[in-house]
């Protein structure tokens, strides 16, 4: 069992929800999420305690994102096919996936993605502007890189039966 599907468990995604994430207003929104959560535990130097209430909240936007949007009229858009991308590159345990996608860059992008999250984590609990700054754009460079490389990996396979379905 890959990694990915592991998270994705945690995340709930199964059939159903997997389409309900890959609507554009989940993935966009879900970019929102980050700042968030860095601005609500920073705010604690201003509002003490009550930042919980803000920081609890964007971890469950983080969490409950991925189901709270319906199913995606077209999936042929940057976001959905990223969201597929990533469905598709889970499955390659099951589904071989073309040579070129098997490739460390993957793991290097999901990397920088969690160094820019620890300077972010960093950031907040030494109240750094800079380092808040830096870590957020760390984490979305990774993240964005790795889910275009997704779209790419979605668009080779989507021909595949097993992934025909969703494309529409």
């Amino acid at each position: 069992m890959t990694l990915e599907r592991k998270v994705a468990r945690l995340f709930r995604l199964t059939d159903e929800n997997w389409m309900k994430h890959a609507n554009p207003w989940s993935v966009w929104t879900r970019y929102s999420v980050l700042p968030l959560i860095v601005l609500a535990f920073w705010s604690r130097v201003w509002i003490g305690w009550w930042c919980l209430i803000p920081g609890l909240a964007s971890l469950l936007w983080l969490f409950f994102n991925p189901v709270f949007f319906p199913k995606p009229k077209s999936t042929r858009n940057w976001a959905s096919r990223s969201v597929l991308g990533e469905r598709v590159y889970l499955n390659r345990d099951q589904i071989d996936i073309p040579e070129i996608h098997k490739t460390p860059l993957y793991a290097i992008l999901n990397m920088v993605s969690s160094i820019g999250m620890l300077i972010a984590i960093w950031a907040i609990v030494y109240t750094s502007a800079w380092g808040a700054i830096l870590g957020t754009a760390l984490a979305y460079l990774g993240k964005s890189w790795y889910l275009d490389r997704m779209v790419w990996l979605y668009d080779m396979m989507k021909s595949h039966e097993a992934y025909r379905q969703w494309d529409y």
